[in-house]
């Protein structure tokens, strides 16, 4: 099959759901950019033929990691170009703990099993009849594993609750299914934060701050839970009489939830996913089969990267970033949309020194602290890379070392007089994600 041809193929089994929010412009993208894919550098090329300027900035890391008074030789680093015709590393087939690098594998889990237009329904019903302002019966908030249901969704959820008339509940917030609030896993604690979230006239403290984020003129519900909070693990079997479906609450996309979830490495996000499909092991080998690199190298215990279990090799990290960029671009997307670049200066970056267009994620634990990601140059367009740095030492040291490494690379082949398209933000803006059910 032609390349162009099989172009065609991908176009076809892309949803018309991947637009949803995006400008169109995003589809050609996938296009153009799939005859020009990463090519993983061979171990061969990168240990025979290690390109002098790569190799330099890994003996350069080395030696600032020494200074630093660390000595575990455990430092692995793999460096290569997009076209996999430069490569240099250290200890790059090695499995080394990788913190939230793993990360990285559940995004491309996540991406293989649901697409990067996924949203997660919550669906919220009652029993009972609405007399004036007040449900007479249950409120029924049913999850289905949204990972971003925080704050701000709570706030707009009870406003619409108001538009529908709602302003008391006299029985019972009955929360069921796979739901968690500002990314608690406790549903008695999720419940609880609900509740609180309808109701603006007991507001203080976080939610009160989060409501002062949002857009200006956003209403404050008002919204009372006369009942109790029940937790109820199954519908089916919990005796609640009919009940009657009002709303369905659309989770942000999965790109969206990525992009926060990598931005600021949260580990109760990434947990959710991982949870949802089937744990670390399946994490891990979703991963393998999509980059075709061997299990050994990709070990998870979880999907969060907490644990010192959670292993992965440096040229096994640059291979999951490019089967994610792939995958990103077949859908219309880059990688700058799940991924913090270093002009945000935000999240787990903040304050970092990386050159302009890079594209990273960050791993840290207590003897762990890693890199991996893409550095935009002029003479050999996207360089991608890996550090893992072990050792117990100041963790800004660290970040130092590594942020030379980048500012090494683009000093000798200097930064692109443009940015590479195919690793460009796509245009989105949110809108109201809450349907009433006809």
């Amino acid at each position: 099959m032609t390349t162009w041809s099989l172009v065609g193929a991908l176009l076809l089994s892309v949803s018309a759901q991947a637009l949803d929010g995006r400008e169109v412009a995003a589809v050609p993208r996938s296009v153009m950019s799939y005859a020009n894919r990463p090519v993983l550098a061979s171990e061969d090329l990168a240990n025979n033929q290690s390109d002098p300027v790569a190799k330099q900035a890994i003996v350069n890391l080395l030696n600032d990691i020494k200074q630093m008074g660390v000595n575990n030789p455990d430092q692995g680093v793999w460096i290569q170009s997009h076209d996999g015709a430069i490569a240099s590393g250290r200890l790059s087939s090695r499995p080394l703990p990788s913190a939230s690098l793993t990360k990285n594998v559940t995004t491309l889990a996540a991406l293989q099993t649901w697409g990067s237009n996924h949203r997660f329904i919550t669906k919220i019903s009652s029993t009972g009849k609405l007399t004036g302002d007040t449900l007479k019966g249950d409120l029924i908030i049913e999850g289905s594993g949204d990972p971003f249901f925080v704050w701000e969704e709570a706030i707009g959820l009870g406003n619409k609750l108001n538009q529908l008339g709602i302003r008391r509940v006299q029985g019972n917030l009955i929360i069921t299914g796979r739901f968690s609030m500002n990314f608690e896993p406790d549903p008695q604690e999720s419940a609880n934060f609900l509740r609180l979230a309808f109701d603006s006239s007991r507001w203080q403290g976080e939610v009160a701050e989060q409501y002062a984020t949002m857009p200006a003129g956003t209403s404050k519900p008002q919204l009372v839970i006369l009942g109790n909070v029940r937790i109820v693990p199954n519908l089916a079997v919990a005796n609640i009489s009919t009940s009657n479906l009002l709303i369905r609450h659309a989770s942000l996309p999965l790109w969206q939830i990525l992009k926060r979830m990598n931005t600021f490495s949260n580990n109760e996000m990434a947990e959710t996913l991982a949870t949802q499909m089937g744990g670390g092991k399946e994490v891990a080998a979703i991963a393998a089969n999509a980059t075709g690199l061997p299990i050994s190298e990709i070990r998870l215990i979880n999907g969060s990267g907490l644990g010192q279990a959670n292993q992965i090799s440096p040229r096994a990290s640059v291979a999951i970033l490019m089967a994610v960029h792939n995958r990103a671009q077949v859908e219309g997307l880059t990688l700058a949309d799940l991924y913090p670049s270093s002009q945000c200066n935000c999240g787990t970056i903040e304050g970092r020194k990386m050159p302009k267009g890079a594209i990273v994620k960050t791993g840290t634990l207590s003897d762990v602290s890693a890199l991996a990601g893409v550095v935009q140059t002029q003479e050999h367009g996207a360089i991608w890379f890996a550090i893992i740095n072990r050792g117990e030492g100041d963790i800004d040291a660290f970040h130092r070392s590594q942020d030379r490494v980048l500012q090494t690379l683009v000093a000798k082949w200097g930064l692109p007089k443009l940015p590479i398209a195919s690793f460009a933000e796509t245009p989105w803006q949110d809108s109201d994600r809450n349907e009433i059910a006809k």
